[in-house]
C-alpha cells in the first residue's frame, strides 16, 4: 500500500533484509539558492540511493518531504523530473512524505532496500589483510565549490551518480563497505574505527580527474581528493584473494576500480603516504556542523 492512506505498508520479499536510510539537503548548507532544481532533484533521491549501494542493499521504496518558502510550480515541476526519473532508473516507488513551508528549502529523503539475509555490508566487517578499494574518481565535486566552471567536475557535484548495481554485486566479494559522501578521509576512517584496524593508502594510486594535472595546484587538489566529499563513490575492503573477480567486475560494469591500499593489525589510524612513502598531512572529512 502506497501514497492514499495515513501509512505506506511494505513487505520486504521472503529471506530479505529491510534496509533503511534517510538523508537531508539544506539551502545554504548542501546546495546555493539558485541550484538547478531538476539536478536538486536527482541528488536529493540519489544520495540515498547511494547509502543503500554502501550496504548491498537494492532500492525499492523512498519518501520524500519538502519545506519550501513558497509553491513555485515551475520549480516543483522541475524538482520531479530530476527525482522521478532517477527513481523510475532503479525501479523506486515513491510511497510518502509530506511538505509544508518554511523559511528556507529543506530536502528530506528516506529510502528502503533489500538485502539478503546475512550478506549485507558493514563498515566494521574489514580484516587484516584487506585491499582498499574505491570505484571511479575522487575530488572532483570538491573541485567545483572552487572552480564552477570546470563543467566535468560541476556535474559530479550536481548530479551524481550512485553506484547501486555495483554495491549489489560486492555482496560475498567485499568485507566492508562505505560510501564517499564526506571526503575520502573521514569515511575510510569509520571503516578503520569500526573494525579496528589500521590503514595504509597511497596518494599516488588515488584515481583522481585529470583536470587536476591541468590546474597544477597541489594543495587545492590533496584537499579535494582526500577531504573533499559529495563523489559519491564507494569505498569497501576486499581479501588479496579477491582481485582477479573485482577486476572483472570492472570491466563487466564499465566502473573504474582502484586499489589504493592496504588494512592491517594496529592502532585504529589512517595514514597516508606520498610518493616518497612519507607520511602526509591532511585535514578530516567534512564537518556537519562546523565547515569543510
Amino acid at each position: 500500500m502506497g501514497v492514499g492512506d495515513d501509512c505506506a505498508l511494505v513487505r520486504p520479499d521472503a529471506g530479505l533484509d529491510l534496509a533503511v536510510t534517510t538523508d537531508m539537503l539544506v539551502e545554504g548548507r548542501h546546495f546555493l539558492p539558485d541550484a538547478e532544481p531538476r539536478a536538486l532533484g536527482h541528488k536529493a533521491l540519489a544520495v540515498n540511493l547511494s547509502d543503500l549501494a554502501a550496504m548491498g542493499a537494492a532500492p525499492r521504496w523512498a519518501t520524500l518531504s519538502l519545506a519550501l518558502p513558497a509553491a513555485d510550480e515551475a520549480w516543483l515541476a522541475a524538482f520531479s523530473e530530476g527525482f522521478f526519473a532517477l527513481a523510475e532508473r532503479h525501479g523506486v516507488d515513491l510511497i510518502g512524505g509530506d511538505t509544508t513551508r518554511g523559511p528556507q528549502l529543506v530536502i528530506s529523503v528516506a529510502a528502503l532496500g533489500e538485502v539478503p539475509a546475512g550478506l549485507a555490508l558493514y563498515r566494521g566487517g574489514a580484516r587484516p589483510g584487506d585491499d582498499i578499494w574505491v570505484s571511479g574518481e575522487l575530488g572532483a565535486a570538491a573541485l567545483a565549490l572552487v572552480h564552477p566552471e570546470i563543467r566535468e567536475a560541476a556535474l559530479r557535484l550536481h548530479r551524481p551518480e550512485p553506484r547501486v548495481e555495483l554495491g549489489e554485486r560486492l555482496r560475498g566479494l567485499a568485507h566492508a563497505a562505505i560510501d564517499v559522501s564526506d571526503g575520502l578521509a573521514g569515511d575510510l576512517r569509520h571503516i578503520v574505527e569500526r573494525s579496528e584496524l589500521g590503514a595504509l593508502v597511497h596518494y599516488a594510486d588515488i584515481p583522481r580527474p585529470a583536470v587536476f594535472a591541468k590546474l597544477r595546484d597541489e594543495k587545492l587538489e590533496r584537499d579535494c581528493v582526500l577531504s573533499g566529499g559529495d563523489d559519491y563513490e564507494l569505498l569497501f575492503t576486499a581479501a588479496r584473494e579477491r582481485r582477479v573477480e573485482l577486476e572483472a567486475l570492472s570491466r563487466e560494469l564499465d566502473i573504474a576500480l582502484t586499489r589504493i591500499g592496504t588494512l592491517q593489525k594496529g592502532a585504529s589510524e589512517l595514514v597516508v603516504l606520498d610518493a616518497q612513502k612519507k607520511p602526509m598531512t591532511y585535514r578530516g572529512g567534512f564537518d556537519h556542523f562546523g565547515g569543510r
